[in-house]
């Protein structure tokens, strides 16, 4: 019969072994630890100046960012747009498309697909015409860590009505969902890699401009969210935009009654949106 003493050395190398067994690491975690966040600009050719005021805070910041040569919507003959239905955009909108918003559409597909084909986890997409600063990055990543799911987290908008609160990030940022939009620009947002793949095919065929169907959760089947405050500030170049003024908007618009379609979808939008808002925020509420 073998001594307490022989089976309690016994039972002792054994775990020792068993320590010495390298843990196997979840290749999800692992691919969390070591992602990367790229930060991606939409700029023309001809926007020279924005894309070298840009290069000049991303060294101060020591940010790595990568410029997309944006679609000149002008140059392309309507004739020769892809993923566009010119009845549909009426329909939806009242009016007709303005060659700078075909051109915005296109640019951020192509930024959203060079971010798909990175293999990076997030990445965040910017148009030209905002500042980048120190703390951008961290605050981005902090956003998207607060909310699940195949997400994309607005970092700026023109204009926050009736934001619901979902949670706060580690640094202190606000995230939710407004009750009544658009929230007005794409100027800026953080989108994780799931996201975009499912951007890419429900953004398709284009029926609205990109900043009104981007924070459009309820169709497109990302998760989205919008900070509270702008992480982001805009340029003195925002002044200058180079998709359209108002008077090119009212250049296009149709008559009154023939936008009736258009008013009848934007009231039904709204009621989705006012959905969408309040139960995400009274699900939170519920967790706490």
């Amino acid at each position: 019969m073998l001594s307490p003493r022989f089976l309690f050395a016994g039972v002792t190398v054994i775990l020792e072994q068993i320590n010495r067994i390298p843990r196997l690491v979840d290749p999800d975690i692992a691919d969390e630890a070591a992602q990367q966040l790229r930060i991606y600009v939409i700029n023309l050719d001809r926007s020279r100046e924005r894309w070298e005021r840009l290069c000049s805070q991303a060294v101060e910041y020591d940010l790595d960012i990568t410029r997309i040569p944006a679609v000149d919507g002008r140059a392309i003959a309507e004739r020769d747009r892809i993923d566009f239905h010119p009845k549909s955009f009426i329909y939806h909108n009242g009016r007709k498309l303005l060659p700078g918003e075909y051109g915005c559409y296109r640019s951020h597909l192509l930024a959203l697909e060079q971010f798909v084909a990175s293999g990076d986890k997030m990445a965040i997409i910017m148009e030209d015409d905002v500042e980048l600063n120190e703390r951008l990055i961290p605050r981005a990543i902090a956003a998207m860590e607060s909310v699940q799911g195949a997400r994309l987290v607005k970092l700026v908008n023109h204009r926050l009505v009736g934001f619901k609160a979902i949670c706060e990030t580690t640094e202190n940022d606000v995230v939710g969902r407004c009750m009544h939009g658009p929230q007005g620009s794409a100027a800026c947002y953080v989108v994780n890699r799931k996201a975009a793949k499912k951007l890419l095919t429900t953004l398709k065929p284009m029926l609205l401009p990109y900043d009104v169907a981007l924070e459009r959760g309820w169709s497109t089947g990302v998760e989205t969210f919008t900070t509270f405050e702008n992480l982001v500030d805009f340029s003195p170049h925002r002044a200058a935009t180079t998709i359209g003024k108002r008077v090119h908007y009212r250049a296009v618009k149709r008559h009154f009654l023939l936008r009736l379609t258009a008013h009848w979808f934007r009231t039904c939008d709204q009621m989705r949106r006012w959905r969408y808002a309040v139960k995400e925020a009274a699900a939170s509420l519920s967790e706490r």
